[in-house]
């Protein structure tokens, strides 16, 4: 294998917030795999995604572009073979693509065409490897939309996320991966909800030491907010169901952690560490029982939901650094194609982050931003729509998201199209259909008091929507770079 190629690891847990890491300073949690490997990377403070939901964001990761710009938007509008994509890229610079975890990502036909026959993955073999998990509560009991589940202790206690890290492991033992250069992909299901994970795990953090979740029924929030509560008769809770739930959340993520170390080991055993680029991150966060809500929403910016963890550990780079500026998630693919040595042949928005894995600070004056939520025309993006219904009665599990469905077909105002910008001092969020809000960051960094309509702050309103049409307008589109001749064809060429 050539030394001059980079290898990658891509570790890639679903729905995992930054702030319920110890390295990024949550009080409580155990996370010693993270905060170690976070001592010896470069981490990134304050990085956020462009889209809440997986489908979405995952797109933008490998492309490098806004939703808007390709309109992806939803669940089931997937990565297709005329859209470039980073690992396009480096399939075709000679790297192998290992991917053990959920798609999420690409279509059918691309994802063939990324994996060949690795794209057939044994679903029943992975139900047989795999704990099972029950919901503990009657359809009658207030608890049962609420995505807490209990592990069924009588089954094996493997999860989704140790069968993919052990079948990365074999890989990195194997001689397939000294054969070629390689990216690991492991977009594992963990933390995703519904809160559930084998003991210790399930129970390792008591409720009383956790911090106060962020409270409920706050004013001037926008009405998914309640909705979700109401339809989910989350308003209905009188017990600490809310608190177990994060507490069960923090036990997923520690699972997660512990995994994280022993692909790590496996790295450093078999001498990889000395040419691989090693990158954490998640699509997008979760409440967790912040705000009185549980899961995501497709048009919520909380920072619960958009702050998510970066850390890279390449090499050369400058161990325990810390990047306080913003960036943005979908950076990872102008950073893996610059660490590769591999030209994008699109355009795009992502920004390559080697310099900050070299020890440089990021740019202070850089705006992030997010969209998501539909508009009232485009009804078959609606979760719950007769096209996708079905999907809402296949087991228990998708009974347990028909209160969103039933939401979002009944309010659909609750789920309107919606962007984002946050600065390091404030976060705008402007919507079509319901609340917008404003938040100083400084004075508000929870974001509990919506200041969007007061007066005080109608200068500073008015500069970050300038700010956010420049945006749209800079990021409207772009422009493909192969051209086409003008001319009518010769003779000759019809004759061809």
């Amino acid at each position: 294998m050539s030394q001059q190629k980079m290898n990658f690891v891509f570790f890639f847990p679903d729905e995992m917030r930054a702030d319920s890491l110890g390295c990024y300073g949550h009080p409580v949690v155990q996370t010693p795999n993270f905060d170690q490997f976070a001592e010896k990377a470069v981490r990134f403070d304050q990085c956020h995604v462009q889209n809440t939901v997986c489908t979405p964001s995952r797109s933008s990761v490998m492309t490098g572009l806004y939703p808007h710009v390709s309109g992806h938007r939803t669940l089931w509008h997937l990565l297709r073979p005329h859209e470039p994509s980073l690992f396009r890229y480096l399939k075709e610079e000679g790297y192998q693509i290992k991917w053990f975890g959920k798609n999420d990502l690409y279509s059918e036909d691309y994802l063939k065409e990324i994996l060949g026959e690795e794209a057939y993955q044994d679903l029943d073999e992975m139900k047989r490897e795999t704990f099972t998990k029950h919901n503990p509560f009657s359809e009658d009991d207030p608890r049962y939309y609420s995505f807490l589940m209990e592990p069924d202790v009588s089954k094996s206690s493997l999860t989704e996320t140790d069968v993919n890290i052990q079948k990365a492991i074999q890989f990195l033992e194997s001689d397939e991966a000294k054969e070629k250069p390689f990216m690991i992909f492991l977009p594992t299901f963990a933390p995703h909800a519904p809160y559930v994970v084998p003991e210790p795990f399930y129970s390792m953090y008591e409720q009383e030491t956790l911090p106060e979740l962020l409270p409920a029924g706050t004013p001037n929030k926008p009405s998914y907010h309640e909705l979700i509560r109401i339809y989910r008769r989350l308003d209905e809770l009188t017990d600490d169901t809310l608190k177990r739930i994060q507490s069960v959340y923090l036990g997923m993520i520690s699972h997660v952690d512990t995994v994280f170390g022993q692909l790590m080991d496996v790295l450093k055993g078999h001498g990889f560490t000395e040419n691989t680029s090693v990158i954490v991150a998640s699509d997008h966060g979760d409440y967790a029982g912040d705000y009185g809500l549980v899961e995501k929403w497709p048009n919520a910016m909380e920072d619960c939901l958009t702050r998510v963890p970066l850390m890279i550990q390449t090499p050369s780079c400058q161990s325990g650094h810390v990047v306080l500026e913003q960036v943005e998630l979908f950076d990872i693919m102008a950073t893996v194609l610059d660490l590769a040595g591999i030209e994008a042949r699109h355009d795009h928005f992502a920004r390559s982050l080697v310099p900050q894995l070299r020890g440089e600070a990021g740019d202070p004056n850089r705006a992030v931003f997010a969209e998501g939520g539909y508009d009232l025309r485009e009804l078959h993006c609606f979760e719950g729509h007769s096209s996708n219904r079905a999907a809402f009665s296949a087991n228990d599990i998708m009974k347990l998201y028909l209160p969103k469905a039933n939401q979002q077909q009944e309010h659909p105002k609750s789920v309107c199209r919606t962007t984002m910008m946050r600065t390091m001092d404030y976060k705008l969020i402007r919507r079509t259909s319901d609340v917008s809000e404003l938040y100083d960051l400084k004075k508000d960094p929870s974001e509990l008091h919506n200041v969007y309509e007061a007066p005080q702050y109608s200068g500073v309103r008015q500069q970050l929507e300038s700010r956010m049409l420049d945006w749209y307008v800079q990021t409207s589109d772009v422009v493909p770079r192969m051209k086409d001749s003008r001319h009518f064809l010769s003779a000759i060429d019809r004759e061809k």
